[in-house]
């Protein structure tokens, strides 16, 4: 993803917040960063991607629409570990799409626990 398309999903990750009320403070704490980083991302003041910024904007997106395609795509470790795994063939592709859902039930135990969701 290009430093360009960053920023226009920090932009996007902005606009989540406005549209949903969410305060950069509340943002923060969600992610264990300062609210100051948090501003400073979301104004696409920075000079190249960081984890935080990509935490930022999937915790926000999950909040929102969902996680987009693009999103799926720039994540390198998802990727790589996908193509590490996956063997090519459709009943592979089913049963890795599978555990990968199944996955999702943590996020809520972790959540119900008092320990959010990232």
């Amino acid at each position: 993803m290009s430093i360009k398309e960053w920023r226009a999903r920090a932009n996007r990750a902005q606009q989540i917040c406005n549209l949903l009320g969410i305060t950069q403070a509340e943002l923060a704490a969600a992610t264990g960063a300062s609210q100051p980083q948090i501003s400073r991302l979301l104004q696409g003041k920075f000079s190249r991607p960081s984890k935080l910024l990509e935490e930022i904007c999937l915790y926000l997106e999950r909040q929102g629409v969902g996680v987009t395609n693009e999103a799926v795509r720039a994540n390198d470790d998802l990727i790589s570990a996908l193509s590490n795994t996956w063997d090519g063939s459709a009943s592979h592709a089913k049963a890795l799409a599978l555990v990968i859902r199944s996955l999702s039930t943590l996020g809520t135990a972790k959540a119900a626990r008092g320990g959010g969701d990232l």
